[in-house]
């Protein structure tokens, strides 16, 4: 494998409005329903495309964490939906409770997710997959057990993160599908470097570049659901420690574009600001400091989708949305 000495991107910091991406346009459907019927819902409208055995990329989080995806809302959508579908996921990079495989089992356990197959990926070695124009990588390093799958449903709550900014789906595959000990090693640390000396702009580049290996892999058989819900700047795997949540619950996405269904998820923390809402200036203050709306801008540069969509309604027969109607609902998080 070879990782190159590439020269990162800028303007990671900059927030791009619409009106100023080029490209095509894409679609995602939107859902206020933040519930199991909501999330129903959303996977309905772009599962047709799933065949064969279904993964389901979702982060699990660390013990007893509160603000992932309920395992009950999943569990209702793969007994009444997707009943031979199987959860992935990778072992951490970081100490904890899940960077081992013996951990990991257990840390599912605690957080219910007993109800179907739990396939950790990298359990039993690793297998590189080719990154296709990327700058940095040629391959990436996934789970062994990755290329088992014919289809991926990326199931992902949408937050901050320390990091990256922002998880969405490209962070969700990026770094998750990435096997604990090889892969995310190339992307988060610069040889002779310390663990965590990759960052910014170079930092979005390698967690979309590890991206594209994966979703090359499965081309048109991976859909996108982003969850906007309990979103602290926190990731998930920081588990009982993560911060407060402040911002606003706002819905539930749905696409077959991961570049457009992220960016659709930082345009309505965005849309907050102008609907009067100051609660969303955390999770803002997040992205803009670690650069992280750079991973819009390069999965669109590297040809991983559009940044610009429309917006479909699902509350209402699917009529077209702006992202100010979307936010319009939006109250402050209660707790």
């Amino acid at each position: 494998m070879a990782i190159h000495k590439a020269v990162a991107g800028t303007n990671g910091d900059q927030y791009v409005p619409m009106e100023e991406r080029d490209g095509a346009t894409s679609t995602v459907f939107f859902t206020r329903d933040i519930s199991p019927e909501g999330l129903r819902a959303a996977v309905a409208r772009v599962s047709g495309q799933l065949e064969g055995r279904l993964a389901i990329k979702l982060h699990t989080g660390e013990r007893n964490g509160p603000n992932i995806i309920p395992s009950a809302w999943v569990r209702n959508l793969v007994e009444q939906d997707l009943p031979d579908a199987t959860i992935i996921e990778t072992n951490t990079y970081y100490a904890g409770d899940r960077d081992t495989t013996e951990r990991h089992l257990e840390t599912l356990e605690v957080n219910g997710w007993t109800f179907c197959p739990v396939d950790i990926t990298d359990a039993e070695g690793t297998v590189e997959l080719p990154v296709v124009g990327g700058k940095w990588f040629d391959t990436m390093s996934v789970g062994s057990h990755l290329p088992r799958y014919d289809s991926m449903l990326t199931l992902t709550h949408f937050k901050g993160h320390m990091m990256g900014g922002f998880g969405g789906s490209n962070k969700n595959i990026g770094i998750g599908c990435a096997d604990g000990t090889v892969g995310k090693k190339w992307i988060h640390a610069h040889e002779g470097g310390d663990q965590w000396s990759v960052v910014q702009e170079e930092l979005m580049e390698k967690i979309t570049e590890s991206t594209k290996a994966t979703i090359d892999h499965f081309g048109a058989r991976v859909v996108y659901v982003n969850v906007m819900r309990n979103m602290s700047v926190s990731c998930d795997c920081e588990g009982t420690a993560a911060a407060p949540v402040v911002t606003p619950n706002v819905g539930i996405l749905a696409s077959t574009d991961i570049c457009a269904i992220d960016t659709a998820c930082v345009d309505l923390v965005w849309a907050m600001t102008e609907a009067g809402l100051v609660h969303n200036r955390d999770l803002v203050e997040r992205i803009v400091s670690r650069h992280g709306l750079r991973q819009l801008s390069y999965m669109h540069e590297i040809g991983m989708g559009n940044w610009r969509y429309q917006l479909l309604d699902l509350d209402d027969d699917e009529a077209a949305l702006t992202v100010a109607d979307a936010v319009s609902h939006v109250v402050p998080f209660a707790g």
